[in-house]
């Protein structure tokens, strides 16, 4: 390789550039790629993405909650123990900083535990869901915070899964939770609350609903209370592998055949809600769980009733989500429409800040998956054209004479709060025309030097062709009342 060096000693030329034969060969350089489970971001879809959560915040807002935001990165000590097993191998682990192996022994190195190893390497990882962070960040604000406190975020999340349809390894959650009361006029507001999002959203949902206590009495009355955990993550998963799966997996756990008998009566209730809750109350009489659990589910579907919501809300005893600090209510949300996996869910904990050493203080909450919620829309078409193109109005250049003119009008549409572009350069309409379209900016404003000298623009709506004559001064509200009709 050749470089012709310059008289102050540096090289003009990139490395890149190599030179051979007085010739000059631009080398390939690897194509880059991003790592699998996450994306980028095109303007038009974080236009979409912002028409999602701006209804979730106005949602939210409307209902009284506040917003907070929590650090990417935690504590590990923070993190671990808070999602069970399987949850805390979806953690990413960040290494320490510097010489992250300084203190690592040779025989921590030789013996290849990746477990202990990690321990010592590593005292941060990212956040694998909002709710463990807004524990600890109540407890630690504890004096700053009026309880019932009732917060909104919405923030990435990171797991190390495997990536699939609808799965991802970076994801946005909007999280919505009211902390410090017992009440459950707060589950029937955040399935109220769910209601009203998806119902502007469009998405046609199935809101399911259970209660951590029945799952633990139905535990008991099959005789293995304390087998609860092992029970409600096989029957999690009744909706994806099926009755025999579910037998396997609880047999793959160690329950007995005797268990797995006495659980599937409980699995085979039909009906509706108030129908499995009657048929519930038999088959627990033994159980006290159980019962304030019936009770409470009864308790929220007498607040439901009151106001009713729109989406189908039913008891669905196979909900029992993994996560290790629902106490009580759970909730799930599904697209009606599509299958697809559940797009919102969540519940109460009652003794989640207890681990950060504040018992005592109940919380519910929920999460929207707005990525998911994102694919579920892309797939029924339920984005509205105008969230394609952020610009309402293209303004013609038809060069330098009319420029001044042209500036004015720019100018003015977006003093009435009009998104404007001027298009930068004096090419041919063709091409200015062209660009509108492909940006999906709906209307052009023509102003050549005719137009400025009668004190008119012609208006031109790209998706029917229709042009009109109208006066400059009365161009800001022709366009809005456009765009409100």
């Amino acid at each position: 390789m050749i470089h012709n060096l310059h008289p102050q000693g540096y090289d003009p030329l990139p490395s890149f550039f190599p030179i051979f034969a007085g010739k000059l060969f631009p080398v390939m350089a690897q194509k880059p790629s991003i790592p699998k489970g996450t994306r980028d971001f095109s303007p038009v879809e974080m236009l979409r993405r912002n028409y999602i959560f701006g209804i979730i915040r106005k949602i939210f807002s409307l209902y009284g909650y506040l917003p907070i935001e929590t650090p990417a990165m935690e504590n590990l000590s923070t993190l671990l123990g808070k999602y069970g097993e399987e949850g805390d191998r979806l953690i990413f682990r960040v290494l320490n900083s510097g010489n992250f192996l300084a203190g690592v022994t040779p025989s921590v190195l030789s013996a290849a535990d990746t477990s202990s190893l990690t321990r010592q390497i590593s005292e941060k990882g990212l956040r694998y869901d909002l709710t463990v962070p807004f524990a600890r960040y109540v407890v630690q604000h504890r004096d700053e915070i009026t309880f019932p406190f009732r917060r909104y975020q919405i923030q990435p999340v990171w797991r190390a899964d495997r990536p699939q349809k609808g799965r991802y390894r970076e994801f946005f959650q909007c999280d919505v939770d009211v902390i410090g009361s017992d009440s459950l006029l707060n589950e029937a507001e955040l399935v109220r609350i769910i209601d009203r999002i998806f119902g502007e959203l469009g998405i046609n949902i199935v809101i399911k609903i259970n209660n951590r206590k029945i799952l633990a009495g139905i535990a008991e009355i099959a005789g293995a209370g304390e087998r609860i955990t092992d029970i409600t993550v096989a029957i999690d998963k009744l909706e994806k592998i099926g009755r025999d799966g579910v037998r396997q997996e609880l047999a793959g756990r160690g329950i007995t055949p005797e268990v797995i008998a006495r659980l599937e009566p409980v699995m085979d209730l039909s009906g509706s809600t108030e129908q499995k809750l009657t048929e519930l109350r038999k088959v627990m009489a033994v159980s006290a769980s159980g019962l304030k659990g019936i009770g409470e589910m009864e308790e929220l579907a007498g607040h439901l009733a009151v106001e009713p919501v729109q989406a189908a809300v039913e008891l669905d005893l196979s909900l029992a989500r993994g996560l290790n600090y629902y106490t009580g209510t759970i909730i799930e949300v599904k697209a009606a429409d599509l299958p697809f996996g559940s797009i919102c869910g969540g519940g109460r904990y009652d003794d989640l800040t207890g681990i950060f050493g504040m018992p005592g203080v109940s919380g519910v909450g929920v999460s929207f998956g707005a990525d998911r919620i994102y694919d579920v829309m892309m797939q029924l078409s339920l984005f509205p054209q105008q969230t394609g193109s952020s610009t309402q109005v293209l303004v013609i250049n038809f060069g330098s004479g009319e420029l001044p003119a042209l500036m004015k009008v720019a100018g003015e549409l977006r003093k009435a709060g009009i998104a404007t572009e001027l298009y930068p350069d004096p090419v041919k309409l063709k091409k200015q025309f062209a660009y509108a379209d492909s940006c999906m900016i709906p209307l052009v404003v023509i102003t050549g030097s005719n137009e400025i000298a009668a004190g008119q623009a012609t208006v031109k709506n790209m998706k029917t062709g229709e042009q009109t004559a109208v006066p400059l001064p009365e161009l800001p509200l022709f366009i809005k009342e456009i765009k409100n009709s």
